[in-house]
């Protein structure tokens, strides 16, 4: 029985599934003639050929002439390098040539599951240029260490609320590049965010707001917006538990 989960992760390069089947199996074998990979896979004979046709146009095997037509994969590395390099270039042409927005949404937009709530965070974490406000638990802000040190080199101000300072961060709180507080206990704060080991909330130049719960899940759902007083909001929130943290000495030393 094929690996589900690679037969799943070749779907996102393009190949449908019974092609990725065939696709492994050519990766399995040195080379293999329509033939012989019906016979190793229960595919028809027919939905072979048309599949090898497939991958041969997908740039993931070769022809080998000979006595008998064989089939040889491309290597898994290069496949996916080729794919990829092939992607950018797409990526380029559509940057050039999309469309003007006629006017930007001020409303509020729901993110769902993990992957897209991780990306929105990643790119307003890239779009950054005065400050971050990121108040989420020690875990989930290490997910984004990449992001956040890029931000510090750059000598944005980072302003990190948390349940404990992520050892990746010391040394940039230790120069004075990072702001931290530590977050107060659920029953020291007012209002507070439903479960907070789950809860992130993230402030970008006073402008954009991210705020919901992260727990891993495809049902995860978080808030964005640059709604002026849904910003305003939320900003106070936070800057009121950083009060709160000053009063109770609460701040990291």
């Amino acid at each position: 029985m094929e690996n589900v989960t690679m037969i799943d992760k070749l779907l996102l390069f393009g190949l449908s599934r019974q092609e990725s089947v065939i696709y492994m199996c050519l990766l399995k074998n040195s080379e293999l003639t329509g033939y012989e990979v019906a016979k190793l896979t229960g595919i028809s004979r027919s939905n072979v050929y048309n599949g090898l046709a497939a991958l041969v146009e997908h740039g993931a095997a070769y022809v080998k002439e000979g006595a008998s037509t064989k089939y040889v994969a491309v290597s898994l590395n290069e496949f996916c390098d080729n794919y990829i390099r092939y992607l950018q270039g797409v990526q380029v042409y559509l940057m050039l040539n999309e469309p003007k927005r006629i006017e930007n949404t001020d409303g509020y937009i729901t993110i769902e599951g993990k992957r897209h709530i991780s990306d929105k965070i990643h790119n307003m974490l890239k779009s950054t240029q005065k400050r971050i406000y990121f108040s989420a638990n020690a875990n989930l802000l290490e997910q984004w260490k990449k992001e956040i040190q890029e931000l510090i080199s750059k000598e944005i101000k980072v302003v990190l609320i948390s349940d404990r300072l992520p050892e990746c961060f010391r040394e940039a709180y230790v120069e004075d590049k990072v702001i931290f507080y530590e977050s107060l206990p659920e029953e020291d704060t007012e209002n507070s965010f439903c479960d907070r080991q789950k809860q992130v909330r993230l402030i970008i130049d006073s402008e954009y707001v991210l705020t919901g719960e992260i727990t891993g899940s495809d049902s995860d759902t978080c808030l964005y917006s640059a709604q002026k007083n849904f910003v305003t909001v939320i900003k106070d929130a936070m800057r009121n538990e950083m009060e709160l943290i000053k009063i109770k000495g609460k701040k990291e030393d």
